[in-house]
This record gives structure tokens, sequence and C-alpha cells, in this order.
């Protein structure tokens, strides 16, 4: 009888690990599962302007899709409303999305539209006083396919 217990007990423990799926990942080990998945392709030199002076932009690819982020150093202008704002290689520039949003929130990481098929220049554009704060480039255009 004890036998046969000790049996039932050792196989109940081996099927609730046989049908407990994978064990859930921890914050760190998920980070590192996601910069797996992000291949970095680019990195711009430091941003020159009149606001905005320090910190690059990283272009990587996550998913299929082409993705642009600010460096921990870069600092974010206090102009009412600053922007993302890309260059491509024919010279046309691209209005994406507001780097403050609601409260003191930023959009430090974007995913790029598709219809912008390279990059040349990040820039940082107030749309209130129509300008660019600061700009960073690229060593070479960056083809996004």
């Amino acid at each position: 009888m004890k036998n046969k217990l000790s049996t039932l007990v050792i196989l109940a423990t081996a099927a609730s690990f046989a049908f407990a799926g994978p064990t859930p990942m921890n914050p760190t080990q998920q980070k590192s599962k996601d910069a797996m998945m992000m291949m970095d392709v680019a990195k711009t030199g430091q941003f020159k302007g009149i606001e905005v002076n320090g910190g690059t932009a990283n272009l990587y690819k996550k998913d299929g899709k082409f993705h642009l982020m600010f460096s921990d150093d870069f600092k974010t202008p206090g102009s009412p409303s600053p922007h993302w704002q890309v260059v491509d290689a024919d010279g046309n520039t691209f209005l994406l999305q507001r780097i403050t949003i609601a409260g003191d929130k930023t959009n430090r990481d974007i995913t790029l539209p598709s219809y912008v098929h390279s990059v040349k220049k990040v820039q940082v554009w107030c749309s209130f006083a129509e300008v660019v704060l600061g700009e960073a480039s690229f060593d070479k255009t960056v083809r996004l396919k």
C-alpha cells in the first residue's frame, strides 16, 4: 500500500509539471528576449541645434518594422510642441509623432510608417514655432527594406 501511495504521489507530481506549460518570464528575461528580437540597424551622431544638443537616435528593426529610439542621454526639449521628424535620401521631410504626450510621458521609441523608405537625418521639430530644434545624421542614408 505504501509503495502504491508513493508511486501515485510521484506520478501526480510529474503530471502537474508536464501540464503546467512554460514558466512565466521575469522582467529581466523578457527584456533579454525582446532584445534578441530587435536588430540594430544604425545609430546617428549627436543631436545638434538651437535647443537639442546631445543624445543620439537608434534605428532598429523589430517584428518586421523599423523603429527609432532616443538614447538614454537624450534630453527632451522644453518647447511647447516637439515632434519626431525624419529626412529621407531625397530631402523629403516626414513629420511623425509628438515627443511629449499627456502629462510627463514621452514618445522615446516610435515605429516608422511604411511610406518612409529611407532615413538620412532625424530631427526634433517644434510644430508651434515651426523650427528644427536639433538634428542628428546617420553616417550614410539608411534604406528601409
